[in-house]
């Protein structure tokens, strides 16, 4: 063993992280790679961080390490990644494998070790190099559909010493895909009060054309001033029916080029900006990502290159031009649209200015707090990307705080003070947001300093407080009270909380902790009785469950194995 790590340490100091080497991550499947999801494809609050491997819609596929190398980190959590490894590699790169069945038979004596010492579930570990030393080709773990997953797959990152995530493809990992991007939506936006396109200023969606060719012609278009174009775009693998992200989008005006976002690489702290990139107030109205093809104020995002003019074009009167967008996937199979735009200057007929009643203004750079009755609403700064002015009310216990249409870089603050509340269940109110139709509370995080409620979040919306006196319930699935379960190999329990949902749990037996994984997908507790913990005749099983305000209930039963 010390021979193996000598060489392993001597091979990651030698190694140069190198401009993508090929032929050394393997397919973690032995399977055909079909993509449910590429790398950096638009998600509704990040940019996706590997690829999303199908898995023939069922689990337990052996999972291969795609290197050599020791496992780095190993974590265990409810939602996210659910169950995941990260394995460090020679060269310096971090491959993770995520939405785990389970692990290998070594890996998992290790991970339940430190799940039963901890007394915990959800664990996080960092095995130093020597602990989980892993050789090519070896099985690390089973495909699975835990965590935030939402249906079987295997979902696989490769990232580089500064932990961003790089698409794997780069590397050599291949997927059959011969098929061109496809554009679904094209439009233009003013950049200032001043532009003009099609006679208006505001965002004009504009007809698109599809040629026999592949390309799109776009209906030519009057314009007058700064403006910028933003699309619709997605590519189809020859295998796979559903549509994914792009890798790759060019914007030339009469030949120059304007921009360039390649989506190879980014940081995880930038990923959030995503609302910088979309449109996200046509995303929240009407369900579509329009990625805008220019750069806005306070726009970090590192996949942008060649920004001339932050991709604003000038369109002068009297003028004839053209921009052209490439769309390209990473096999490089590409698409054109082209747009032709005539130089028109109009004078605008502005709408008579309606008096801002009722609005609050938010400031980007500095802190704001908005007030009213028992409430306040904090607002650091950097939490709006530039000033903007929303809506502010409370009504009773309810604040309505704008739509959730306008982005936020971070959270905002809602406080409530409850000095004047007479309830004898105080320690059970929590501040919820209203969803839906029908506005059903959402439990946020709620905070209590004294007489103050605190809540943090980063979309708009209506908020209110709600109090939650209804215990948690525990239902058996597999088992009855008093029956044997020799033949068992899981024992299974049904937990829910309908209001502020579940917080924690506990399980023993004969006073013992035993592990039981949580998902909440399916809101059970199944316990392994291969874990060799319960190994009484007679055996006492009790579990605590309680809510996020405290509310708890407990369930006990007997049980007989031999």
């Amino acid at each position: 063993m010390k021979k193996t790590l000598l060489l392993f340490l001597i091979s990651l100091t030698t190694y140069a992280q190198s401009e993508y080497p090929q032929d050394y991550f393997r397919n973690p499947l032995d399977i055909t790679m079909v993509l449910s999801g590429t790398f950096a494809e638009l998600r509704s609050s990040h940019f996706h961080g590997g690829l999303d491997i199908k898995t023939q819609q069922k689990q337990g596929l052996k999972v291969y390490a795609s290197a050599k190398g020791y496992v780095s980190r190993i974590k265990i959590s409810h939602y996210g990644y659910g169950k995941a490894i990260y394995i460090t590699h020679p060269n310096g790169y971090t491959t993770v494998y995520g939405h785990l069945q389970k692990f290998s038979k070594r890996l998992e004596k290790y991970i339940k070790e430190c799940q039963y010492d901890k007394e915990s579930f959800e664990v996080e570990v960092f095995p130093s190099t020597e602990e989980l030393l892993i050789d090519s080709d070896e099985v690390i773990a089973y495909s699975g559909n835990t965590g935030g997953s939402g249906g079987p797959h295997l979902h696989f990152e490769i990232r580089d010493n500064q932990e961003r995530p790089m698409n794997p493809m780069l590397f050599g990992i291949d997927v059959k895909d011969s098929k061109a991007p496809f554009v679904s939506a094209v439009y233009a936006y003013p950049k200032d009060e001043n532009a003009i396109i099609n006679g208006k200023n505001k965002r004009m969606p504009l007809r698109l054309i599809p040629q026999k060719n592949g390309s799109y012609e776009v209906e030519k278009i009057t314009a007058f001033g700064n403006i910028g174009f933003g699309i619709t775009s997605y590519d189809k693998q020859d295998l796979a029916p559903n549509n994914n992200g792009v890798s790759n989008i060019q914007t030339f005006f009469n030949g120059n080029k304007s921009l360039e976002i390649d989506f190879k690489r980014f940081s995880f702290s930038e990923t959030k900006h995503i609302k910088r990139l979309i449109d996200y107030e046509y995303f929240k109205s009407k369900k579509s990502r329009i990625q805008k093809l220019f750069i806005e104020k306070n726009n970090p995002l590192s996949l942008y290159k060649d920004a001339y003019d932050n991709g604003y074009i000038i369109v002068e009167d009297s003028t004839s031009s053209v921009y052209k967008i490439r769309v390209r996937d990473y096999k490089g199979n590409e698409t054109w649209v082209n747009i032709p735009v005539r130089g028109k200057y109009e004078k605008l007929i502005k709408p008579e200015a309606i008096p801002a009643t009722n609005k609050s203004l938010v400031s980007s750079d500095k802190f704001t707090t908005l007030e009213s009755e028992n409430v306040s609403v904090n607002f650091y700064k950097n939490t709006v990307y530039e000033d903007v002015l929303i809506d502010f009310s409370v009504s009773s216990d309810t604040i309505h705080l704008h739509e959730d249409k306008i982005p936020l870089q971070k959270n905002f603050y809602v406080n409530y003070d409850l000095s004047n509340y007479k309830s004898k269940d105080l320690d059970k109110i929590f501040i919820a947001r209203l969803y839906g139709y029908y506005k059903k509370p959402g439990y946020l995080n709620t905070k209590r300093k004294g007489n103050i409620l605190s809540a943090g979040s980063k979309i708009f919306g209506t908020f209110t407080l709600a109090i939650d006196t209804i215990k948690p319930t525990i239902k058996p699935i597999n088992f009855q009270n008093k029956k044997w379960l020799s033949k068992y190999r899981y024992l299974k329990v049904k937990i829910d909380d309908d209001l502020s949902g579940i917080s924690k749990y506990r399980a023993t037996v004969n006073g013992k902790w035993i592990l039981m994984e949580y998902d909440y997908k399916t809101d059970t507790l199944i316990h392994d009785f291969n874990d060799n913990i319960v190994n009484d005749t007679k055996n006492e099983l009790k579990i605590i469950v309680t809510d996020n305000v405290g509310n708890s209930s407990t369930f006990e039963a007997t049980f007989f194995r031999k």
